[in-house]
């Protein structure tokens, strides 16, 4: 009886967290849209600022924010999916291969102000890219990419031996097998952790701070050298740094709802491509 007791009460409690967590976001998304929605409109969206960011519209830090997503993803991906293929299905079990998951879930775990810095110190500086798109990219590809690696090589483990083995009886190589009979049962949970690292690219300031963003930058970048504004920091300036906060404070709510359609956006889409090749590909 005391067992039983004891089981409902805890159950009571997760449910009670669940619906507090619920609520805590749905009231952070209502505050947003009810101060944003009024702010949002076509000139708001496709115009350049005026006066420091005090007037006019977002589009360059949209642009920015998207042209930065979809850098760090074509760098990111190929990269995190190789190597947890490789960690996956050819690195042999040592301290070694021990060591080199240690390191990236580690990584997984750094402030992105550190990455920030690594990326001033090494894209910026040393290898003379400068405060540039390029940089920028580079830098947040670095932060997201222990957390593909690791929901890869999940993804990748994920798959029976037995679909690896009946391959290699047939004759296939290494290679065939993993193209025809591992990757196509795995991409889905292989795009979750894509998911999960463009949304917190997306959403990142500390980062683009020091390698990329510039506050107010009322034109569109031509080059992969050029400096961008970018949602996250253009929505921090005007929450802290701005000399009239409170003038600026409409299009504060204004911009946080760009960005969090924005990265809704972007996962929706990566979900609906996930979805579609699960039902394509099942064991």
């Amino acid at each position: 009886m005391r067992s039983a007791a004891a089981q409902k009460i805890i159950c009571w409690l997760i449910r009670g967290m669940t619906y507090l967590i619920v609520l805590v976001i749905a009231s952070i998304i209502i505050k947003v849209l009810w101060n944003g929605l009024p702010v949002i409109n076509w000139e708001f969206l496709t115009t350049m600022p005026r006066r420091g960011g005090a007037e006019g519209g977002i589009l360059p830090a949209i642009v920015g924010t998207l042209v930065l997503s979809l850098g760090t993803i074509i760098v990111a991906l190929p990269l995190g999916m190789a190597t947890a293929i490789y960690l996956s299905e050819y690195a042999k079990a040592g301290r070694f291969t021990r060591t080199v998951r240690l390191a990236i879930v580690t990584l997984a775990g750094v402030p992105s102000i550190v990455f920030g810095l690594f990326g001033l110190g090494l894209f910026v500086i040393f290898l003379r890219f400068g405060a540039s798109i390029i940089a920028g990219c580079f830098t947040l590809a670095c932060m997201i990419l222990p957390i593909i690696i690791v929901a890869s090589e999940e993804a990748l483990r994920a798959v029976p031996k037995p679909l690896r083995e009946g391959s290699l009886a047939l004759g296939a190589t290494k290679w065939q097998t993993i193209y025809k009979n591992v990757l196509p049962y795995s991409i889905s949970g292989m795009l979750t952790g894509s998911i999960l690292g463009i949304g917190r690219a997306a959403g990142e300031t500390a980062p683009i701070l020091l390698t990329v963003a510039a506050f107010y930058l009322p034109r569109l970048p031509k080059s992969i050298f050029d400096q961008v504004m970018a949602l996250p920091y253009h929505l921090y300036v005007l929450a802290t740094q701005h000399p009239d906060i409170e003038k600026v404070r409409p299009l504060q709510y204004g911009t946080a709802l760009v960005l969090l359609v924005l990265v809704l956006g972007v996962n929706l889409v990566a979900i609906m491509l996930r979805i579609h090749i699960r039902k394509k590909y099942r064991w």
